[in-house]
């Protein structure tokens, strides 16, 4: 019988959580982050007030999605951009494909895109005989590797310096001992002439600003803003709840993203564009595209209690303070979109079947609602998925039983006193052994419950 989705998340947990190396690298990466957050953060004067800010925006765009997307569309078609609606993942592939048939496009430069990321537009690319070059350090470090993003910000999360210097000594014959300022060198030498060979540029963007039809980019390495100037062709694939109302809203969402990301006042590069080469330019591309993905956003949209999922800023801050994330890493939820937040729009966006089990992977300690700069309450939501995919039948017959037995008893405290220690701990090592895990003793049941100790003592005091 093939591994489900969710078997292979369980094994390949299982093996991760156990990895010393693997939680050495990254509680080394989240510790500095955590520093650096600490830092951030204390640079606003009402960081509460700002987050309860970004949140009213984020409400307001959700419930008005789809005037602000025409609104977008109109002030960027204006200034001679053009706009491209993709439904699915495949539909936004082929439109891309079209674009590159009409340039003849042999090569493509990209930065750093999350979205493209979720359309598997690399593989795509690459079916077509089309040479695709990331540009940002860490996407071009993996892309060497052929892996996936082990986290939205910075992903290459999972690798050493050692393991970089081991893969530039073998790919370019750099120094096994480089530092990582030499490596960054020989990555700089090696990308720059991609820059200005590759026929077309392609981009994400962090927002989309519908009252001026810009789309905001920022960066802490410059690449974005060289692979959106240097080719004649411009492509950003965007998700449609990027969307922001006014360009004075990236006053606040500039700074949280900064300060959540990466612990920055503000990143290093924020740069908004507002379509294709204007006669008084000095540079840009010839023709810029904008393609608004929905993908499954939607669908999120139209569950009211999970929609605040669409809020997220991609800023990664949930992920570097869940337990669960730092124990089983990112490349095991299999999906785009990793740690808390994947496992709230995963369902939504691949399929609550395929992907129900990531909502069960959560300790709903909270922190992750806590961190996150936009409000959104996630270990609720998550609850919530649990809820749907009992409703929709997700679950199995044996499951249920074993709910409805443990519901019965829980309600009925005589019941549960009436057996001893011995005769649970015997039922716990009997049935539930082997998903409890081979790595971790179970619990010991004592001869009397509290409930029992506790009527026993208040007789004993006479009351």
């Amino acid at each position: 019988m093939p591994q489900t989705i969710a078997d292979k998340f369980l094994t390949d947990s299982a093996i991760k959580s156990f990895d010393q190396r693997h939680r050495d690298i990254i509680t080394t990466s989240i510790d500095k982050y955590n520093i650096a957050f600490e830092r951030g953060k204390s640079k606003f004067y009402d960081l509460e007030n700002s987050k309860k800010k970004a949140n009213l925006v984020k409400w307001k765009v959700m419930e008005n999605l789809d005037r602000y997307l025409v609104e977008f569309e109109t002030n960027f078609t204006k200034q001679g951009g053009k706009v491209i609606w993709a439904n699915d993942a495949e539909e936004a592939r082929q439109e891309i494909g079209k674009i590159m048939d009409l340039h003849h496009a042999n090569s493509v430069i990209k930065s750093k895109s999350m979205a493209t990321e979720e359309i598997e537009l690399n593989h795509f690319l690459e079916e077509k005989g089309i040479e695709t070059t990331e540009s940002d350090l860490g996407e071009y470090i993996i892309q060497l590797l052929d892996h996936k993003p082990y986290h939205f910000v910075t992903p290459a999360m999972h690798l050493s310096l050692e393991d970089i210097a081991q893969l530039f000594h073998e790919k370019f014959e750099t120094p096994l001992e480089a530092t990582a300022e030499q490596l960054t060198l020989k990555a700089r030498e090696l990308l720059r002439q991609k820059y200005t060979s590759a026929d077309i540029g392609i981009s994400g963007a962090n927002f989309l600003v519908a009252d001026t039809g810009s789309i905001a980019i920022t960066e802490n390495e410059g690449n974005a803003r060289l692979t959106t100037t240097f080719p004649d062709v411009h492509i950003a694939v965007v998700g449609i709840e990027k969307v922001i109302p006014s360009i004075m809203d990236l006053d606040i969402f500039w700074p949280l993203l900064a300060s959540h990301g990466t612990g920055q006042n503000l990143t290093a590069y924020n740069t908004i564009l507002n379509g294709p080469k204007k006669e008084t330019d000095t540079d840009g591309p010839r023709e810029m595209y904008v393609i608004l993905l929905d993908n499954g956003r939607t669908k999120l949209l139209e569950q009211k209690d999970q929609r605040q999922g669409l809020y997220c800023i991609r800023c990664g801050s949930c992920l570097n303070v869940c337990p669960i994330y730092q124990n089983i890493g990112g490349h095991t939820y299999d999906t785009t979109y990793q740690g808390p937040i994947g496992s709230l729009i995963s369902p939504h966006l691949s399929g609550m079947k395929e992907f129900k089990h990531l909502s069960y992977a959560s300790s709903l300690c909270g922190k992750c609602t806590e961190v996150c700069p936009v409000g959104i309450d996630i270990q609720k939501m998550l609850l919530v998925n649990r809820r749907d995919s009992v409703q929709e039948n997700l679950v199995t017959p044996m499951e249920k039983r074993m709910w409805k037995g443990f519901t019965y008893a829980i309600q009925r405290r005589k019941l549960v006193d009436l057996f001893g220690g011995k005769l649970k701990n015997f039922f716990v090592r009997n049935f539930f052994k082997k998903s409890w895990g081979k790595n971790r003793e179970l619990p010991k049941f004592p001869n009397k419950s509290f409930s029992k100790q506790w009527k026993d003592q208040q007789k004993e005091l006479g009351k």
